[in-house]
């Protein structure tokens, strides 16, 4: 039986604005032996499945420092202190991001992000019945273009490698069981 490990210490390493990282000193239950992992505390993530009335998924292509390539995603991001909710951040970010807007908001989907370094959760918020109806609004930081794609264009993409951003693809998966289960 897999029981929790009892932490001893915690030590403080570093903000880096969009994290926190942190040293756990750790016992194992099954040795008894101390052990160091190191944890980023970060806050929650969301992840918009934008769909427009004529079944298009409303995407985007950005260049991502950490693989060094220019990726296809959904819009997302980070919750701010002030959204309130991840349906409130998914309807901020498709806006900022995309100029999009829809209707029927609602949380289909979440997950931890990574359970073994990070210590949040992602979203997918699913969005329905988009239209174009703003300028994008994007950050210092954000460089990327909005891509329209079929839905039924989705299996593919993945298959091909075109997406590739892990989070991505489960919340296109929470999409797909959300259609299943309609």
């Amino acid at each position: 039986m897999i029981r929790p490990w009892v932490q001893v210490k915690s030590t403080p390493l570093g903000d880096f604005r969009i994290f926190t990282l942190r040293s756990d000193q750790k016992i194992s239950p099954r040795t008894g032996q101390p052990h160091d992992f190191f944890i980023l505390d970060c806050v929650d993530w969301v992840n918009v499945i934008a769909v427009t009335p004529d079944n298009q998924l409303v995407m985007v292509e950005q260049y991502r420092h950490g693989s060094n390539t220019v990726e296809l995603e959904i819009p997302g991001g980070i919750m701010d202190a002030h959204d309130g909710s991840p349906v409130h951040t998914a309807i901020r970010e498709l806006k900022e991001e995309t100029g999009y807007e829809g209707e029927n908001a609602r949380l289909i989907g979440e997950i931890f992000s990574n359970p073994a370094i990070l210590t949040n959760k992602t979203f997918t918020v699913l969005v329905q019945n988009c239209a174009l109806r703003y300028d994008v609004q994007l950050d210092g930081g954000e460089d990327l273009t909005t891509r329209v794609v079929a839905i039924t264009e989705i299996p593919n993409l993945i298959r091909a490698g075109r997406i590739r951003h892990s989070l991505v693809v489960v919340a296109l998966y929470h999409f797909d069981l959300w259609q299943r289960s309609r």
